[in-house]
């Protein structure tokens, strides 16, 4: 895995990842409306802590862990992906690995959301030149990527719309003159709700607002049955609020990669030597994920949940026989049955 310097393996992800976009697009861009909106792109980007044991190469540094609520050592990764419709196919197209400002003199690094606006800049920029038409970008992010520079500058460069979860702190002034708080859009009860058609039972209520930090803003509240209050924020925008809550629930297929990476390929397991080795352990992962999930989505054929998908591919895949696979060559001589 050190035999490429890090950034082939990087320039090897983006090239599947556009390629796979651009036979996608070219398969529905001359279709109908309605068959293209089943197939739009959401682009999804997050960051996870990857643990590091031995050897401390130049990636590790302190990183807030989401997953364990905590500061801890390790490698902190950026991903970013195309989800396709509902989850049809779920492409990476940029991954980085976030480097530690140094100890002693010098700038400081990149952080996450400079690095989020190189990737979707370079991605973006690359399908243009061989996709027409394509529509403008609709990114979803945490709401760690809430920033006013990078909203402003995907609604500049790209024409298109960051969405994020809002905070508590954030103000906001309504057209009748109101001036509220972020809490408030959580717990007061008097907003124009609507019935939401895809969630029995839930509700949303969509709102125009002006922002001290964000200016002209959309913010969609979104009541669902079994989970708290929250609101959604973008700037400005003429989707309606079930397109903007369907794209922030397509959010949950990065986490689902993340815990793939983590849990399934053992993404941790592996404690190479070299920053180039470490790059190209975490972007064949990444790499062998999607041919992972989405060959699983073909087999299950929509019949269970992503949460049951994963539990299953992580018990009972050493039971899976061989002849179902026609790998009998495989097996090295063990029984059919695989342990």
């Amino acid at each position: 895995m050190g035999a490429l310097p890090k950034r082939k393996w990087v320039k090897r992800l983006q090239r599947l990842g556009q390629e796979l976009l651009v036979c996608l697009w070219r398969h529905v861009e001359d279709n109908s409306p309605a068959t293209r909106s089943r197939w739009q792109w959401t682009w999804v980007s997050d960051d996870s802590l990857f643990k590091k044991y031995g050897q401390h190469l130049g990636l590790v540094g302190i990183w807030w862990s989401g997953q364990e609520h905590r500061v801890r050592l390790g490698i902190d990764g950026l991903l970013l992906l195309v989800v396709i419709g509902d989850g049809k196919l779920v492409v990476p197209v940029d991954f980085v690995v976030r480097r530690p400002d140094p100890a002693g003199p010098g700038g400081p690094c990149r952080d996450k959301l400079t690095w989020l606006q190189v990737m979707l800049d370079r991605s973006w920029a690359a399908l243009q030149r061989r996709c027409r038409r394509l529509p403008a970008p609709l990114v979803v992010a945490d709401s760690w990527f809430g920033e006013t520079g990078l909203m402003a500058h995907v609604a500049n460069v790209q024409h298109g719309t960051l969405l994020v979860e809002g905070k508590c702190s954030y103000v906001f002034s309504l057209p009748d003159g109101r001036r509220v708080k972020g809490q408030d859009l959580l717990h007061r009860a008097d907003w124009p709700w609507h019935d939401s058609a895809h969630v029995p039972g839930g509700r949303y209520a969509r709102l125009t607002a002006t922002s001290p930090s964000y200016g002209r803003v959309t913010v969609v509240i979104v009541e669902q049955p079994g989970q708290d209050r929250y609101y959604l924020l973008c700037g400005q925008t003429t989707m309606v609020a079930p397109r903007l809550i369907r794209a922030w629930q397509r959010r949950s297929w990065i986490e689902h990669g993340f815990r793939t990476l983590k849990h399934l390929l053992a993404t941790e397991a592996c404690q190479v030597l070299t920053e180039d080795a470490y790059y190209g352990h975490l972007i064949l992962r990444v790499l062998a994920g999607l041919v992972l999930m989405y060959t699983a989505r073909v087999l299950f054929k929509g019949r269970v949940t992503m949460e049951e998908l994963l539990f299953s591919l992580k018990h009972y895949w050493r039971f899976l026989e061989s002849e179902c696979l026609e790998l009998h060559r495989l097996s090295w001589d063990l029984r059919v049955e695989a342990a």
